[in-house]
């Protein structure tokens, strides 16, 4: 399997550890406006993204906790590509609720929260 997404965590939003907790995890490149940056990852990409979306199945990795993409909003790659934007929610919900979303496994939100630092490898992709 390919990778579709490498980046590295640059900066964590001081609001990122309470949307965590819910499961919630944003993405945003740097660069992103303040009011976004508050709530979100940011982050510098390594590799991709790929031009074609992952599908169910494929892993995500936050630093060192794994996860896998239960479903695919219909905008949401194109937006991880544009702008380096996504939501993950990890809910493991077969459908998504947004069109920019991405559903994954569940994770316990502590381990969530406490492998968001900043230097960490967010991984989609093998």
């Amino acid at each position: 399997m390919p990778v579709f997404l490498k980046t590295r965590i640059t900066a964590i939003g001081p609001e990122v550890a309470e949307l965590a907790e819910g499961g919630v995890l944003i993405l945003f490149a740097d660069g992103a406006p303040e009011e976004l940056a508050e709530v979100s990852v940011l982050h510098a990409t390594q590799e991709g993204p790929a031009p074609d979306a992952p599908g169910a199945g494929t892993p995500v990795r936050v630093g060192t906790v794994s996860a896998e993409i239960t479903a695919m909003g219909d905008a949401a790659w194109n937006k991880v590509r544009e702008i380096g934007h996504v939501v993950i929610n990890f809910n493991g919900a077969d459908a998504v609720e947004r069109p920019g979303e991405i559903c994954a496994s569940e994770i316990e939100p502590s381990v969530l929260v406490a492998a968001l630092e900043t230097g960490a490898v967010i991984t989609i992709g093998e």
